[in-house]
């Protein structure tokens, strides 16, 4: 991960250096260096799997906010190596099946945590048509759709899909953070191929060691969790 950032770096270095041809541009590698101490016992998802396919969702405007969230500096996956390694037994497994790993969340800081409580204080409902079309702000806290603390902060927890080798995404009835009944896990209004294809899903991540929650078919987080008292706070970058 640290030499693909260098590449992208020193290559936006060097075509900015192109349109200014009279000016010397420099690429400190000690920054990047410093751009990625993550705290002992994390690591970068593709680092372990790299076929991963990663949209993280929270570093972008994409999301129930419409904005990046706080805590969010970069594009990029963290969790626990436990969890990462589970995984990867997980990705491994659906691999043999024609599938890859499509991630949208992993590791959450306390920050966009403390940003999406806020975000429910205030009146912005901009998003609603495509994330919560049928509750209030209200009743995303109510229901257990959104809360002041996130197993994503304890850094063991994955918030998931499946893509086929033309980038296809498994069709289970919904999208991702949909905040609706239809994301729960064993709602009615799905077809039996829906419904077969989150059942598909949640055997191979259970048996990889990852358990679910009722609300959303997306949400897998590692049973024997390494940090099951901890919510961490440092950014994602």
């Amino acid at each position: 991960m640290k030499m693909k950032l260098f590449a992208v770096i020193l290559a936006a270095a060097l075509l900015c250096a192109c349109g200014k041809a009279a000016e010397s541009v420099s690429v400190s590698s000690s920054a990047v260096e410093t751009a990625y101490n993550l705290p002992d016992g994390f690591v970068y998802v593709d680092d372990v799997i790299p076929d991963v396919v990663l949209e993280m969702r929270y570093a972008t405007a994409h999301n129930f906010t419409g904005a990046p969230m706080d805590g969010y500096n970069a594009e990029v996956c963290i969790l626990t190596k436990e969890a990462a390694d589970a995984l990867k037994i997980a990705a491994q497994k659906f691999a043999a099946d024609g599938w890859r790993i499509h991630i949208y969340d992993t590791y959450r800081p306390q920050a966009a945590l403390d940003y999406i409580i806020a975000w429910g204080d205030s009146d912005d409902e901009a998003c609603r048509e495509e994330f919560y079309p049928t509750l209030t702000k209200a009743q995303l806290f109510t229901d257990g759709y959104l809360s002041k603390r996130s197993r994503h902060t304890r850094g063991s927890t994955v918030d998931m899909t499946l893509e086929d080798k033309d980038g296809t995404l498994i069709d289970v009835g919904g999208p991702y953070d949909l905040l609706d009944p239809l994301s729960n896990f064993d709602t009615p209004d799905i077809t039996e191929e829906q419904r077969k294809n989150r059942y598909y899903i949640q055997a191979i991540m259970t048996e990889a060691g990852f358990d679910t929650i009722p609300t959303e078919w997306w949400h897998y987080q590692l049973r024997n969790e390494p940090y099951p008292d901890t919510y961490f706070d440092f950014p994602v970058e």
